[in-house]
């Protein structure tokens, strides 16, 4: 594609071209000019403090006692699966799984 770009054809002819829509190889173009690779970068932000296997441990929790505080769900964790997770990472993990309450 960005050799394409470089024969300075015009995107409507590369994307019929190729049969991609405009946007995509626009998004691609740019993305070349900025970062001079069209390779997947890594994501921004902190990563999550949860694993999956945490998240899926936590979901199993609640499910089993959706009337658990979130101290008392932190102490289950780090009894059964030696989870350290604290009540404030608890909550927001809930909030993210649509658990509100």
């Amino acid at each position: 594609m960005i050799g394409f770009h470089l024969c300075n054809k015009s995107i409507h002819e590369i994307s019929l071209l190729l049969i991609i829509p405009r946007s995509n190889f626009s998004g691609i173009v740019t993305k070349w000019k900025q970062l001079v690779t069209t390779a997947t970068q890594p994501p921004s932000g902190r990563p999550c403090k949860m694993t999956e296997l945490g998240q899926c441990m936590l979901k199993c929790t609640v499910r089993r006692s959706r009337h658990m505080s979130a101290e008392s769900i932190s102490k289950d964790l780090q009894t059964l699966c030696g989870l350290q997770i604290s009540t404030t990472t608890v909550h927001r993990e809930l909030h993210g799984m649509g658990f509100h309450g």
